[in-house]
């Protein structure tokens, strides 16, 4: 059984007519319409970003050494007292 997804956001994008010529026959021989080619390209490219941005890759040694300070955290002393303090105060804005 298909699901159809209700599509209830726009996103005009202006563009040269070269640019236009292109996109169009680039979705020509993908088969499909250039609204499916922009916005599939488009998605592929955001997802990219925002893995390169959200994610980290540590080195073995490197992750040890993570692994480690998680199980030995930092004893509290005034700066980082601060911090917490800090923190409380702007997210409770």
């Amino acid at each position: 059984m298909e699901t159809t997804i209700l599509k209830e956001s726009r996103l005009n994008i202006r563009c040269d007519s070269h640019t236009r010529q292109l996109l169009d026959k680039a979705a020509s021989y993908a088969h499909v319409s250039i609204s499916e080619f922009v916005l599939s390209n488009a998605l592929a490219s955001a997802e990219r970003v925002v893995q390169e941005h959200e994610s980290i890759t540590l080195k073995p040694k490197d992750f040890e050494a993570f692994l480690a300070a998680l199980d030995a955290p930092a004893k509290h002393n005034a700066a980082l007292k601060r911090a917490f303090k800090r923190h409380n105060d702007q997210v409770r804005r």
